[in-house]
């Protein structure tokens, strides 16, 4: 069953009613009955909280947490707004019209779902990998075991989880948590909606991060961790304080940018205006069926009418001789043309500003570069990358809690961060067939196959690859185990080449 629902607006406070059912108590802030622009005034991207504090210590936690939640509480209503507007809740569903009432047509097009899902498929689609930066077979095992316990602990589910959020409200959150079994610890990713960082203001390093959490019986408490301790706090006081042996703070922000824009609020006006356009279609076309009927010199009754609407005919008589009775039919009705080419254009301006390709189809004579390039395929490959650097450092803070969790489980894998590499796979399989002709290339024209393997990015893990591969490899091509040794060579060689040309211009 489909529900009206039409607030009334008390104060604070909101009135709905549903059939046989009343809700009292909703306040105005849960709901999306604002434009998103009034409701930040121009504070778009997520506030950042700083410390001048060079250690967290149970001392002066408290503190820190009373100078930086008001940054925490400004966040806090405009991401649930983004969430909730992501999920559907959309101002267009709290319009009213000062005409015409009884139609008014409340069309959500969820392209913010569209939009949001679309970006998390880019970074997160494909599982992000950790690679070895080394030669060594250890090591490549070791990496190896990394991401089995990554995949046993459902990573890519958490990925995704924490990758709408990112893309919905501009930020989100991975934790790390120890438990019992096989695969010693659990990734989680908690809601932004309770959750934040608190920054250095020099370094920029994170310092603390606070969660704002109920208790079995209902009271709210507070859960603050620094890259060594661990705080309980109720009512502004340390009820706990405690050392812990992550390494790291197992809990670790992944920012969408460095502004904690979200890619909906770059374009949230736009989504409101086609959501406003499609609605006034819809009443048109509906305004367009539900007619006027005017009456020119003649009356008519209601049995008479009823008649003409089941009938469609009616005779009427003139009630005046010298002006003739006329019946006609009254409408209004919008341009459906022009209303979808305003429509279409919002739209692409949209993609445009997201870098967001679109869905135009090969007309048969396109190769798939032309296609791609057309469509804008490559320009959202490039900016998606933008975001890799951020992923990748936050990827790596999350596996030192990892190894160092795996460690006091009994499963030391004996890696340092400095062994491995973060992957992120941007549709690996895309142009395979040119992918693989310029590997040929490099390879014949003596480059070193494992930077030709690098080079053309056609697999997630180069070393491994090329490990795999080598014994094949040295049946076609010479190559050089050390790959250090090989770049060592190289730059004699260019150096030698730079001497050359110093010596023929002074000469």
């Amino acid at each position: 069953m489909e529900y009206s629902i039409k607030p009334k607006i008390l104060g604070e406070r909101r009135i709905i009613h549903y059939p046989q059912k009343r809700i009292i108590g909703l306040y105005v802030k849960d709901m999306n009955t604002m434009y998103f622009q009034d409701l930040v005034r121009g504070c778009y991207g997520r506030k950042i909280a700083y410390t001048n504090v060079d250690t967290i210590t149970a001392d002066n936690v408290v503190k820190v947490i009373g100078s930086t939640v008001g940054v925490f509480n400004w966040n806090k209503p405009v991401i649930k707004y983004l969430w909730h507007y992501y999920k559907g809740d959309q101002p267009i569903l709290y319009r009213h019209k000062l005409t015409n009432e009884d139609i008014t047509n409340k069309i959500v097009e969820n392209h913010a779902y569209e939009i949001v899902q679309f970006k998390v498929g880019q970074t997160y689609g494909e599982p992000i990998q950790f690679i070895s930066r080394k030669d060594d077979e250890n090591i490549n095992k070791a990496v190896d075991i990394l991401n089995d316990f990554m995949a046993d602990a459902n990573k890519q589910e958490k990925d995704i989880k924490a990758g709408e959020w990112q893309s919905a409200t501009g930020t989100s959150f991975k934790a790390v948590q120890p438990k019992n079994g096989d695969v010693p610890f659990r990734i989680v990713a908690p809601t932004p909606m309770n959750t934040y960082v608190v920054y250095n203001e020099s370094t920029e390093e994170p310092m603390l991060v606070v969660q704002e959490l109920k208790d079995e019986d209902g009271n709210w408490y507070k859960m603050a961790f620094s890259d060594t301790m661990s705080f309980r706090i109720v009512d502004s006081k340390v009820v706990e304080a405690k050392l812990h042996t992550y390494g790291e703070i197992p809990i670790v922000e992944f920012p969408n940018n460095h502004e904690r824009i979200s890619d909906i609020e770059l374009v949230i006006g736009m989504l409101d205006a086609i959501n406003n356009m499609q609605s006034n279609r819809m009443d048109s076309i509906q305004q367009f069926v539900e007619y006027w009927v005017k009456f020119v010199n003649c009356e008519v009754d209601t049995e008479t009418f009823e008649k003409m609407k089941m009938n469609h005919a009616l005779t009427v008589k003139s009630i005046n001789k010298d002006n003739k009775s006329d019946v006609e039919i009254m409408t209004q009705e919008l341009n459906q043309t022009q209303c979808q080419v305003a429509k279409d254009d919002l739209w692409d301006n949209t993609l445009s500003i997201l870098a967001i390709p679109t869905k135009q189809s090969n007309t048969g004579g396109d190769t798939q570069g032309a296609v791609q390039l057309r469509n804008g395929w490559d320009f959202s490959k490039t900016r998606a990358k933008l975001k890799d650097p951020i992923v990748k450092t936050c990827e790596k803070r999350l596996a030192i809690v990892t190894l160092n969790i795996l460690r006091l489980a009994g499963k030391d894998l004996k890696l340092s961060v400095r062994d491995f590499d973060v992957q992120i796979n941007h549709s690996p399989q895309d142009n395979m067939y040119t992918k693989a002709q310029t590997l040929t290339v490099l390879l014949q024209s003596g480059i070193h196959p494992l930077i030709a393997i690098k080079t053309v990015g056609l697999w997630g893990d180069a070393e491994k690859t090329f490990l795999l591969s080598k014994p094949y490899l040295d049946n076609i091509y010479k190559t050089i185990d050390d790959v250090a040794e090989q770049e060592t060579k190289a730059q004699e060689i260019v150096n030698q080449l730079n001497n050359q040309q110093n010596k023929a211009v002074i000469e």
